[in-house]
């Protein structure tokens, strides 16, 4: 049973993500509309996560939001009800072994096919729907929305999804690896994570092409380079 979503705060009120961009592709003819957003692209550490759903047409939520105005215990509830309402979800990563070996905007695109195959539709997606304006997933019908997660429904379930997932990961490493505060910070830059790479050095889950490793004390672990990067030497 899902759990209870907290009552709106007032900031949140004012405005919330609807389904014209969804409603516009129906009418087009485009029965299935997949609203795919991502998470951890500017990570140091963890994975790169995107989710991807297909809302009903005849069943609303409320109480949706982009999932960085949330709290978490906001977004916790909202990802049980998210799950019972849609037609279909899934939850697609790019590793960080995966982000350092083809860069991030292949990482983000083989993270994305994973999520569209983890959806399982009987027929391929008539149209897809993506936060910002590159198109990372190669779609015949792909609608670019710059705040897309403000603005459609199905964005805004999919970055909720992929959110709540891949805290819930970090937080789960956060006991492996103790000392980076992975459960607060996420693998997110901030002082005390810089402090805990200049003393323990990189984690298994770190990035380690990123331009951090420049900046540690050298701990036997070089900075690695990506075959993107290659390409530019």
């Amino acid at each position: 049973m899902p759990h209870p979503v907290p009552k709106l705060r007032k900031a949140l009120k004012k405005s919330s993500p609807g389904l014209k961009t969804e409603r516009q592709l129906w009418n087009e003819g485009c029965d299935i509309v997949v609203g795919i957003d991502e998470v951890g692209k500017g990570s140091w550490a963890g994975p790169l996560t995107l989710g991807a759903v297909v809302v009903p047409k005849d069943r609303r939520i409320y109480k949706l939001r982009d999932s960085k105005q949330l709290r978490p215990e906001e977004r916790e509830a909202l990802y049980d009800r998210i799950i019972h309402w849609v037609d279909a979800w899934a939850v697609g990563h790019a590793s960080p072994a995966e982000c350092d070996r083809l860069g991030m905007s292949a990482a983000q695109r083989l993270a994305a096919k994973r999520a569209l195959a983890g959806l399982e539709l009987p027929q391929p997606p008539d149209a897809v729907v993506i936060d910002g304006n590159w198109d990372f997933v190669g779609h015949p019908r792909t609608v670019k929305l710059v705040k897309g997660d403000s603005i459609s429904l199905s964005i805004a379930a999919a970055s909720i999804l992929a959110k709540v997932t891949r805290d819930r990961m970090m937080i789960a490493d956060s006991e492996c690896y103790p000392g980076f505060d992975f459960d607060a910070n996420k693998g997110y830059p901030c002082p005390r994570h810089k402090l805990a790479l200049q003393a323990f050095g990189p984690t298994a889950i770190h990035r380690r092409s990123w331009v951090f490793m420049d900046q540690l004390p050298w701990t036997g672990t070089p900075r690695l380079v990506n075959d993107a990067q290659l390409r530019l030497l």
